[in-house]
C-alpha cells in the first residue's frame, strides 16, 4: 500500500485530508485567442452590415458657420473658373466683348494668351480703335466703324508709298536675279518680332498677324529698319474650328459682307502696310467665291496681295490677276525642316529659281534657327549675282517678265 508524504506528517490516530484543488476547463492560452476570436468577428460584422465606404479612414468633425448675408447683393463677385493647368495655359477672365486666344510660339513651343477683340462682324458693339502710327499718309487712311483703313487715292496707293527699296535698287534688280523673302506669323511674341526685325537684312519683308497687343508699335519699329510689311489675315483652314485661326476668321461659308467686314476689322489694327496675305486659310484661299470678294476690296484700297504658297489649290493668283493687282506667290517654304541643313539646301533651291526665272519668291517663319541661317545666307548672297529685294520689287518684276 503507497503511502503519502502528507498520511506520514499527520498525527497517530487521525486521517489527513486531502485538499481539492479547482481547474478551468480550458487554459489560459486559449482563453486569450477566444477573446481575440470574438473581437475580430465583432469588427468584420460593423465592415459588412455598415455601408460607409469611408469606413476606417480617419475623420474629423468641424462646425461652420455660414457668414451673414450681405443686403448688396450687387457688390458680391462672382466665383471664377480656372482651369489648372501650366501657368502659361491658365487664363484670366475675359472682360465682355474680348476673347483671348492661346498662340503656340513655333520657336519654343511656349504658349502666350493674346486678348482680342471677341465681337462678331454682326455686332453693333465696336471696340476701341488703334491709334495712328507716325510715319503714315493720312491721305491714305479712311475711317471704318472699326478704326482706320487703307484707301487708295487716285495714283496714289499703299502698296507704292510703303514699298521699301529706292528706284536705283529696283532699276537693278530688274537687270539681276533676284530673291524676295517673307517672315510670317510676327506681332505675337515680342521677343521673336524683334529678332527678326533686329536681325534680318532690311530687304526681307515681315508679314504681322493682327492678334498682338500692340502691334502697330512692332509695325512702326519694323518700318523704321526699313522692312516692308504685310498684314495677314486669318483665314479658315480645312480642319477649322478644331485648327482656328483666331477671332474674326475670315470663312468660306459666311456671306461676302461678313468677311468684308471683318477683313476691315484686321486692316484697322495697324497700317503702313503694302499688301494683304493669308495667314493659315487653306479652304478658305481654294474657295473661289470666296476669294473674289477679298481680292477685290484689296485691290480697291491699293494693296498688293500674297500666297504663302501653303495649298497647291489656291485660287488667289487667279483672283489677283482678274483685279490687275500686285501679286506674288511663295516658291520655297524655306525652313518647312527646320534644321540648318534643309534651310541652306531651300536657299540654294531659292538662288537656282531666282537664276533661272529671274526671280523667286520664299517664305519661312520666325523661328532663331530660320533667322540665323537667312541672315548668314543674305551677307554672301550678292557675291554669287543674286540680289534680295523687298516684296513688292519681286511682284514688279514678276509683272513686267
Amino acid at each position: 500500500m503507497a503511502v503519502s508524504a502528507d498520511d506520514l506528517s499527520a498525527p497517530l490516530g487521525q486521517k489527513s485530508t486531502r485538499k481539492r484543488r479547482f481547474r478551468l476547463p480550458f487554459s489560459g492560452t486559449q482563453a486569450l485567442a477566444t477573446i481575440l476570436a470574438l473581437l475580430l468577428l465583432g469588427f468584420g460584422g460593423v465592415a459588412i452590415f455598415n455601408n460607409n465606404p469611408m469606413g476606417g479612414e480617419p475623420v474629423v468633425r468641424v462646425a461652420i458657420k455660414a457668414p451673414a448675408a450681405t443686403e448688396d447683393k450687387a457688390a458680391a463677385k462672382p466665383p471664377v473658373e480656372v482651369k489648372h493647368g501650366t501657368p502659361e495655359t491658365a487664363k484670366a477672365p475675359e472682360a465682355p466683348g474680348q476673347k483671348t486666344i492661346t498662340i503656340i510660339d513655333g520657336s519654343s513651343g511656349a504658349r502666350k494668351d493674346v486678348v482680342v477683340s471677341s465681337e462678331g462682324s454682326d455686332s453693333a458693339t465696336v471696340d476701341s480703335p488703334p491709334p495712328i502710327m507716325t510715319g503714315i499718309d493720312q491721305k491714305l487712311l479712311e475711317k471704318s466703324r472699326h478704326g482706320m483703313v487703307p484707301i487708295a487715292i487716285g495714283a496714289l496707293k499703299p502698296v507704292t508709298a510703303y514699298a521699301a527699296g529706292s528706284e536705283a535698287e529696283r532699276a537693278r534688280a530688274m537687270k539681276t536675279p533676284s530673291i524676295s523673302i517673307v517672315i510670317g506669323g510676327l506681332g505675337v511674341g515680342a521677343a521673336k518680332t524683334t529678332d527678326a526685325i533686329m536681325k534680318l537684312p532690311p530687304a526681307v519683308t515681315l508679314g504681322f498677324t493682327p492678334y498682338g497687343s500692340e502691334p502697330g508699335k512692332l509695325v512702326e519699329r519694323a518700318r523704321a529698319q526699313r522692312h516692308e510689311v504685310l498684314l495677314q489675315l486669318p483665314m479658315e483652314p480645312f480642319d477649322y474650328p478644331d485648327n482656328d485661326p483666331g477671332p474674326q476668321t475670315l470663312l468660306s461659308s459666311a456671306t461676302a459682307e461678313q468677311n468684308l467686314d471683318r477683313m476691315m476689322w484686321h486692316m484697322s489694327r495697324f497700317q503702313g502696310y503694302v499688301g494683304v496675305a493669308n495667314f493659315m486659310g487653306a479652304r478658305f484661299i481654294a474657295t473661289d467665291t470666296a476669294m473674289q470678294p477679298i481680292a477685290r476690296e484689296a485691290s480697291k484700297r491699293g494693296l498688293a496681295l500674297f500666297d504663302d504658297g501653303s495649298t497647291p489649290r489656291s485660287v488667289a493668283a487667279a483672283a489677283a490677276e482678274g483685279q490687275g493687282m500686285p501679286f506674288a506667290r511663295s516658291d520655297v517654304a524655306i525652313d518647312a525642316v527646320p534644321t540648318s541643313a534643309d534651310i541652306d539646301k531651300a536657299l540654294a533651291r531659292l538662288e537656282g529659281l531666282a537664276k533661272e526665272r529671274g526671280v523667286a519668291v520664299g517664305v519661312a517663319s520666325a523661328l532663331p534657327i530660320s533667322i540665323e541661317r537667312i541672315s548668314a545666307w543674305a551677307k554672301t548672297l550678292e557675291s554669287r549675282g543674286v540680289m534680295l529685294v523687298p516684296l513688292t520689287t519681286a511682284m514688279l518684276k514678276s509683272k513686267s517678265s
